[in-house]
Formats: C-alpha cells, sequence, structure tokens
C-alpha cells in the first residue's frame, strides 16, 4: 500500500447540517498519516531541486526540509485537500454548490489534523411531470397588411431629408440655432456645450429627445421663427450637470425639413433588389422570423411559470443568495448612480435598494435553480467545444480575443458557472421544443 493511499484512508469525515442548503464536514486525518505524506513530498522536491554541493536527489531531507519549506507546506496542503475532496465525492448524496473554510488546516500543529468546510448544497426540487407541460400559443399568421406597412415604412425610411415650407411636424428635422440660460461651468465637456448651445445645428422631432419638451414646443413650427420653452432635465439625461435642471431655451428655425417618401423605383435602387414582390417576400421571411422568436420567448416564460408552480417554495442556500444580493444591489447603483448627488440619494434610500436587490435575487437564484435541476433531469452537459464557441461569441460582444475572454473568466471562477448556465438554457429550450410541436 502507497503512502498515498494511506493518507487517502487515513481520512475521516463527519458532516453537520446545521441549516437548510447548508452542510459541515470536518475532516481528521491520522497524525502518522500525514507525517508519512510529508516526508513524500520531502522526498519528492529533494529529488527534483538543485543544491549547492550535492547531486540531484542527493542532498540530506533535512537540509531539503528546511530549504523548501514553503513549498512542502504548500504541496502537502494541496495533497491533503485533494484527498477530503475525493472523501466528499463519495458521498453520492450531497450535491455541492459552494466551498469555504470554517476552519484551516493547521500544519504545524501536533497531533491528528483536523479542518471543517462550509459547504452550500443544492435544494431538493420536485418538478414533477415536466415533460407533461402543455401551453396555449396561438401563432400570429404575417398578414399583407403587416407586409405593406413595413413596405410603407422601407419608403419613408430610406427616403432623403428635403426642405419643405410647411409648418413642421412628428418625425420632420428642424435646422436651428438655440441658446439655453444654463451657466456653463469652466470645464464644460464638448458634449454638455452643445446641449446648452449650438448654431446651424439639426433637432429631430421624434424621441430620443436631445432636449426635453422640444418635440411638443417646435412641432408647427415654421421657417424664420423664434420658439422659447422650458426643457427639465431628467436623471437619464447623460449630463451630470444638466440633472434634474430646469433650462429655458431660446430657438430659431433655419429651416424644415422633411422625409421624401421614394417611390417604388428608387427604393429598390437604394437597396439593391430586382422587384418590390422579392423585398416583400424577404419583409415577409423577417415578420415570419420575428413572430416565430416572439412565440418561442413566450413559450419559454410560460414553460418555465409551470416549472416554478411545480417546484413551490423551497429553501435557497445562503451563500449563493448574499452572492446574488450583492450582484444587484451593484447592478442598481450602476444604473443610477452617476454624479456626487446621485450617490447621496442612492445611499439615503438603500434599505429601499436593498429590497430590490433581495427580491430580485431571490427571483433570479430560484430560476438558476430551477433549470440547474431541469438540466441534471435531462442528463444534459456542455462540451468544451460548446463552451469555446459561446466565449468566442462573447469575446466578439465585448471587443476581447476568445483567449483574453476565457482568462477573465477563468480568473473570476466563472468559467464553470458558463457551463452550468448553458446546460440550464438548453434543459428549458428542449422543453420548448417539445411544446411547440
Amino acid at each position: 500500500m502507497s503512502k498515498k493511499n494511506i493518507l487517502a484512508e487515513s481520512v475521516k469525515v463527519e458532516y453537520a447540517n446545521p441549516q437548510p442548503c447548508c452542510c459541515e464536514a470536518t475532516f481528521t486525518f491520522a497524525a502518522d498519516a500525514v507525517k508519512a505524506e510529508k516526508n513524500k513530498v520531502t522526498a519528492y522536491i529533494g529529488g527534483v531541486a538543485r543544491l549547492p554541493g550535492f547531486r540531484a536527489g542527493k542532498a540530506p531531507a533535512s537540509l531539503v526540509a528546511s530549504k523548501f519549506a514553503g513549498e512542502i507546506k504548500e504541496e502537502l496542503r494541496n495533497r491533503i485537500m485533494g484527498a477530503a475532496f475525493a472523501k466528499i465525492e463519495e458521498n453520492k448524496e450531497l450535491e455541492i454548490l459552494t466551498v469555504g473554510f470554517k476552519t484551516q488546516p493547521d500544519l504545524d500543529k501536533e497531533g491528528d489534523l483536523e479542518f471543517t468546510l462550509n459547504m452550500n448544497t443544492a435544494p431538493e426540487i420536485d418538478l414533477g411531470d415536466y415533460n407533461a407541460i402543455s401551453v396555449e400559443l396561438p401563432q400570429d399568421a404575417v398578414s399583407d397588411e403587416m407586409i405593406e406597412e413595413r413596405l410603407k415604412l422601407y419608403h419613408t425610411m430610406y427616403g432623403s431629408f428635403t426642405d419643405v415650407e410647411e409648418p413642421a411636424k412628428a418625425d420632420d428635422m428642424l435646422k436651428v440655432n438655440y441658446a439655453g440660460d444654463f451657466e456653463l461651468p469652466e470645464d464644460a465637456s464638448p458634449s454638455l456645450k452643445r446641449r446648452v448651445a449650438a448654431d446651424d445645428t439639426f433637432l429631430m422631432l421624434s424621441e430620443p429627445e436631445s432636449i426635453p419638451g422640444s418635440i411638443a414646443a417646435l412641432t408647427g413650427a415654421e421657417k424664420g421663427k423664434e420658439y422659447s420653452f422650458t426643457a427639465n432635465f431628467g436623471d437619464d439625461c447623460g449630463e451630470d450637470a444638466l440633472k434634474g435642471k430646469s433650462v429655458n431655451y431660446k430657438v430659431t428655425v433655419l429651416a424644415v425639413q422633411r422625409r421624401k417618401e421614394l417611390t417604388d423605383a428608387e427604393l429598390l435602387e437604394k437597396i439593391k433588389m430586382d422587384s418590390i414582390d422579392e423585398l416583400r417576400k424577404v419583409i415577409r421571411q423577417g415578420l415570419e422570423r420575428d413572430s416565430e422568436a416572439k412565440r418561442r420567448q413566450e413559450a419559454a416564460d410560460a414553460v418555465f411559470k409551470k416549472l416554478e408552480e411545480a417546484a413551490g417554495d423551497f429553501p435557497l442556500p445562503p451563500a449563493l443568495l448574499d452572492s446574488e444580493n450583492a450582484k444587484e444591489l451593484q447592478n442598481i447603483a450602476r444604473t443610477t448612480v452617476r454624479s456626487e448627488a446621485d450617490a447621496e440619494k442612492f445611499k439615503a434610500e438603500l434599505d429601499e435598494h436593498k429590497k430590490t436587490a433581495e427580491a430580485n435575487a431571490k427571483a433570479a437564484l430560484r430560476r438558476r435553480l430551477i433549470l440547474a435541476k431541469l438540466a441534471k433531469l435531462e442528463n444534459l452537459t456542455i462540451s468544451d467545444a460548446e463552451l469555446d464557441e459561446r466565449i468566442t461569441g462573447m469575446s466578439y460582444y465585448y471587443g476581447m480575443k476568445p483567449a483574453e475572454m476565457r482568462t477573465a473568466l477563468e480568473r473570476n471562477g466563472a468559467i464553470e458557472e458558463l457551463r452550468m448556465e448553458m446546460a440550464a438554457e438548453s434543459a428549458l429550450e428542449k422543453i420548448v421544443a417539445k411544446v411547440l410541436k
């Protein structure tokens, strides 16, 4: 029997469950087994290390132990943890989600080695006969009227703006000079300056408004006339200095421009197609794809709702819930805090934000666990090739090289989480496909 087997076979483990989805595993390694493994590690390092005055593998063990004490301790710890995790894997009833130390292994302590791991485990989730799920989802037919409406939009959308002598109406473009009474700071950015005053520029009478209230104030405006209105900037205006501010504007209309609707021939030339019937066919195909995508999403939502109803209430792993809470709170802060004033408001409303984050976190974690259970029941796994393909797609989105994207995911410990997320998505898609047959 090898010394490695002695270490693995010497470990004893006791389990405790202080609360739902929590398991404490206390490991005990016999002192003589730990000592034997330490000697083995020392011999291994002594065999490859080079020390002045000694041939490789011939240095005294005591010298090796002194010279490489840190390396020996690190390797011994790794082997002990490997034996501990191998012991846990023997317990087929445990579905471990997270692992952390309650007490650390003290390798300098005399006698038996003892330490405890805290583990979050998957809750018991019963999805019932999920293969029998059915939902009523009538498919929206693509009508000729829808195609003609989209065709009309193309006639307008691809047209260019030309001057008109009529009063401005919705979706027109105005060439204007404007100035607001907001006092610019000395370090005002070019974009802030443009929001406050500009000459020979353009305002679209369509959403989103660059100046709040401009559509209402300038619909009906005529060339050569001056108009005044007050703009009330909200938190989403994109300029910290203008958030929550009211600015009085004076606008001189230099020209009113309107899109010229193209003829069939002009449109076909613009989009490089041979016939309107061919364009109608392409439009139909696009609308049918959109309709099918919408139907599949509605089916996925309906299927998950039934899965969640079948699952009922179940406990949530506390470590995962804490992590999800922190993530949701960060998301709220990221979308609401853009200035010092926002930060103060966020702090004042922190309790409400925490309640929102907690509700979002519980919903997100419930979904994750339910779909993970579904993936397990369906025995779905994601291959390395499928994972690589997803990472490559993510890298394009984030403007990174695939290798850089993988490194970032590995550094954050998110590779296996991504693999499980993909398996969950595949499991849901599999049930949706059955429902839509």
